[in-house]
């Protein structure tokens, strides 16, 4: 069974809560991906989606200069760079996501695990189906 660590990102930006949402798209697209990590006091409290600046953010009629805190997804899942893909397989299908911050021990920040990191560089298909299937799953209102 694969680490997360061997085939998750390790480049991550953090964005501060306090930064406009114009800043957190433009780096994101600078930057070619879809959600940043949200930082404030050397913690993750959050994290910004392109899907959040589009929800929270422009539908809600917020502006560019409205700040991250104001759109971005608190709660943050995670998962350790030592877990196993389908461990974090398991997270991404059971809350939603397509992108898991991934912690070290220490519980600091050390990369980012998207689906495309797993579809890509995993030698079994089942955690990407298993991810996408609960990924698909219409939310219960």
């Amino acid at each position: 069974m694969r680490k997360i660590h061997e085939v998750m990102t390790r480049e991550v930006e953090v964005i501060s809560p306090d930064a406009t949402v114009e800043e957190a798209a433009q780096r994101m697209r600078d930057g070619d991906f879809g959600m940043m990590p949200v930082g404030e006091n050397d913690r993750m409290v959050g994290a910004i989606s392109d899907r959040d600046i589009a929800v929270r953010g422009i539908a809600e009629g917020r502006g560019a200069k409205a700040k991250v805190r104001d759109v971005m997804s608190a709660g943050i899942r995670w998962a350790y760079e030592d877990d196993g893909l389908d461990h974090a397989a398991q997270i991404m299908a059971a809350h939603q996501i397509r992108r898991l911050p991934i912690v070290n021990r220490d519980k600091r920040l050390v990369g980012i695990l998207s689906l495309a990191d797993v579809a890509v560089k995993q030698r079994s298909t089942r955690p990407v189906t298993d991810a996408i299937c609960g990924i698909s799953q219409p939310v219960a209102a």
